[in-house]
């Protein structure tokens, strides 16, 4: 009878020993194998791109039909001698809105959409840069600075022409809604005083640059482009991650990720547009009116403005239409990138 008693006690210590045991090492493995890390910077190899690229156009279309106006705007302001047309934003868009109505805002915009073709070229590179310059010891702030750079290089190339006939349309605009007689808004030599439909305005100006210029007339302002849109683009993709980095640190963690990267975004935008003005001024002039180089574009602009005017002609519209744009852009993006994330991915990024 002892032997059984002692036996069971026995059988019951080694029982809870295992299970004590067991529990120790359910522990361990706890400590030694932490829940895995949120994502915070969705990559391209995450990705299901059956799903991105429609997801992408979509909203990218969205977005410049949205906010073209503004672009719109900004052009006829920076196109303009001094204030010969317009005080600022909101006089520009009464003044249209009196002369045209919504249609004005709108003018070239078809041709201006082409844009997302060259989105879907940039947004491409873009990633693509980035994916290859993940196998180096690269910091993610100098792989967005040169995955922008580059993407810049491509949507510039195929967007040009197009970005040259509608700019033309918009500044049109300038001339026939407000009554400027300034030869340089209207450097085509077209007769505006004929009724015409947008469509045939737009094959009108087409072949008026051929014949002024030849095939090379598409491309006025291409280098002009670059040097505007490639360190913009560089700039805006590494403050955009630069921020977003800072932001990450200070922010608690129950706050939105996607709410950080869209003021990340904004904030990165506005930096760039105050850096970059000078050179969209120029980018826009030289497109548009078609003669001089980007130094006597730029002695021009000393001239008619001085330094405060270099920097601060059409500022404030486009201060508003890339805080607009930047977040907009990033909101529609990050949220794409997220629908479009592999299953595998799910669980590790917040919304």
């Amino acid at each position: 009878m002892f032997v059984n008693v002692w036996n069971t006690r026995e059988t019951v210590d080694i029982e809870e020993k295992k299970k004590e045991e067991i529990k120790d090492t359910m522990a361990a493995t706890m400590v030694e194998t932490p829940p895995p890390q949120l994502i915070t910077n969705i990559e391209w190899g995450m990705m299901d791109k059956s799903k991105f690229y429609p997801l992408y156009t979509l909203s990218s279309f969205t977005v410049r039909c949205a906010l073209y106006p503004l672009t719109l705007i900004k052009t006829q302001i920076q196109v303009q001698r001094k204030k010969e047309a317009y005080k600022g934003v909101s006089d520009a868009i009464t003044k249209i809105y009196a002369s045209e109505g919504v249609s004005g805002l709108y003018r070239g915009f078809w041709l201006s959409s082409f844009q997302i073709i060259s989105g879907v070229f940039y947004i491409s590179t873009y990633e693509g840069v980035r994916h290859e310059l993940g196998r180096y010891e690269i910091s993610p702030r100098m792989k967005s600075f040169i995955g922008g750079g580059c993407a810049s290089i491509v949507g510039q190339t195929v967007i040009v022409p197009f970005d040259v006939l509608s700019q033309h349309l918009m500044v049109l605009g300038l001339a026939k809604g407000t009554g400027v007689k300034n030869a340089k808004v209207n450097p085509l030599g077209l007769d505006l005083s004929v009724r015409q439909s947008r469509a045939a305005l737009a094959r009108q100006v087409a072949r008026r640059v051929y014949r002024l210029h030849g095939p090379l007339g598409y491309y006025r302002g291409y280098a002009a482009s670059l040097a505007a849109y490639v360190p913009n683009s560089a700039l805006w993709w590494a403050l955009y991650t630069a921020y977003q980095d800072e932001l990450f640190k200070i922010s608690p963690s129950w706050v939105s990720h996607l709410l950080i990267q869209c003021v990340a975004g904004t904030l990165g935008g506005f930096t760039t547009t105050i850096l970059t003005n000078p050179l969209d001024i120029v980018r826009a002039r030289l497109q548009v009116e078609g003669v001089g180089t980007m130094k006597d574009v730029f002695k021009e602009l000393w001239r008619e403005e001085g330094l405060v005017g270099l920097y601060a002609k059409g500022l404030s519209a486009r201060l508003v239409q890339s805080a607009c744009f930047s977040f907009s852009i990033i909101l529609g993006y990050e949220s794409i990138k997220r629908v479009s994330l592999s299953d595998e991915y799910r669980t590790r990024v917040r919304w």
